[in-house]
């Protein structure tokens, strides 16, 4: 079947963000939701078959979506036809790089690398703010895995006020052979970890690469053996039961004092 895409109408359902398309029909979804492609939403029509509605709610949860059950009349509307087949996803088209290309890109502005790695980041919304981030403190992009980790989906666009359409993100099978990579590149690779030197003992000028962790893990304990070095963050409310600052605020906080010491920015301080 014809992969048959939809821009999203301005009304109840419409999402500010750009660069965003409606993809339905069942080969065109279960193709999409197996690419690895950003997927944010996969919307599943109340009459499909329980079989059915099961193989594509897998499918969405593997490839790091929500599966949602809506009525078919609805389904309808979003799609502006009855041949949707009872399946619908909205995605991101951002697309894809390699890490050779964000090298590349730091040799083209002849500026040392300075990158960003997402480690097992799960929600899309911070993984949307780093990038925010990354992009406002100079960063040449950021790399996030294949799998165990959210994509740049819609939801990762919106949270990032568009950063991801505009910082090149690329998207490797493994965060570990990264690493390696980046070091036999003369790129020193810092993790983000309690147990770390302070961020104000961190020399960050030169080649840079920042590892930041899974919401609820962290850095995997071979990445961080693979770093060069470990950042962390002194806190003041110690005892009080909150014990680490959110993986999007420690990010800007490590990315901005990256940025203060390469002294790249006007204003930086």
């Amino acid at each position: 079947m014809e992969q048959r895409t939809n821009r999203r109408p301005a009304r109840e359902n419409a999402r500010p963000e750009q660069d965003t398309q409606l993809v339905y029909g069942k080969n065109p979804v279960a193709e999409l939701l197996k690419s690895g492609a950003g997927v944010d939403t996969v919307f599943l029509a109340d009459t499909l078959p329980p079989q059915v509605a099961a193989y594509y709610g897998a499918l969405a949860k593997q490839a790091g979506a929500v599966a949602k059950q809506v009525h078919a009349a609805k389904l309808r509307g979003m799609c502006g036809t009855d041949s949707h087949q009872g399946v619908a996803a909205w995605a991101s088209s951002i697309t894809y790089t390699d890490l050779a290309a964000l090298l590349e890109l730091a040799r083209e502005k002849g500026e040392p690398p300075f990158l960003v790695l997402a480690d097992g980041i799960e929600d899309p919304h911070n993984l949307g703010a780093i990038m925010r981030t990354a992009l406002l403190c100079g960063a040449h992009g950021v790399v996030i895995p294949k799998r165990g980790g959210a994509p740049v989906t819609p939801t990762v666009m919106k949270s990032s006020a568009g950063a991801a359409a505009r910082l090149p993100v690329a998207r490797v099978a493994n965060i570990g052979e990264t690493i390696r990579r980046l070091k036999e590149e003369n790129v020193f690779v810092y993790c983000a970890d309690m147990d770390g030197a302070p961020l104000c003992r961190n020399n960050l000028t030169g080649p840079i690469a920042l590892v930041m962790g899974s919401e609820g893990s962290g850095v995997s304990p071979l990445v961080k053996k693979l770093c060069d070095g470990v950042i962390s963050l002194p806190m003041a409310a110690r005892g009080t039961g909150v014990d680490s600052f959110n993986v999007s605020v420690a990010a800007g906080i490590i990315l901005y004092e990256i940025m203060r010491q390469r002294g790249a920015g006007e204003g930086a301080v």
